[in-house]
């Protein structure tokens, strides 16, 4: 099984911007976290990190017929992208959103989620462990 963790715009700046939000582990580190949970559920996880739009679109359409899952943080772009999900439906690959923190709890353009609309599940405010869940669960939907 192939999982692709996708990270939208500022997530290269983990670690720099606002820790008391995202703590201070950085994009590095995430992605460590994510190939070690991939190699014990027995995934591969590639990752990819982009601030443009296109890019990230990009990767979810080169993502077809080559990942069984995708894991998609969208960054700002959860809340304004209709291009992103567009192309989520498109390659038709389970996805499952994450956020790193609780985007319920901040400010009110954050409670929308385009992404959510494909999305078949949603992990909020949980940290790295947010990604942890996802990937678990993408590889326990494809065994099944």
């Amino acid at each position: 099984m192939k999982i692709l963790v996708i990270n939208g715009p500022n997530l290269n700046m983990l670690g720099k911007r606002e820790p008391e939000i995202y703590g201070v582990k950085t994009l590095d580190d995430l992605d460590r976290f994510c190939y070690s949970v991939g190699k014990k559920a027995g995934a591969k996880v590639d990752s990819v990190q982009s601030n443009h739009e296109g890019e990230i679109i990009d990767e979810i359409q080169n993502a077809l017929a080559r990942y069984d899952g995708i894991v998609i943080n969208a960054g700002g772009y959860t809340h304004t992208s209709v291009s992103i999900l567009d192309a989520l439906k498109a390659v038709a690959i389970p996805t499952v959103e994450v956020h790193l923190s609780d985007v319920k709890e901040r400010e009110e353009f954050r409670k929308f989620s385009y992404i959510s609309l494909y999305a078949e599940k949603v992990i909020i405010g949980k940290g790295f462990e947010g990604y942890a869940e996802a990937i678990e669960y993408l590889v326990d939907k494809y065994k099944k």
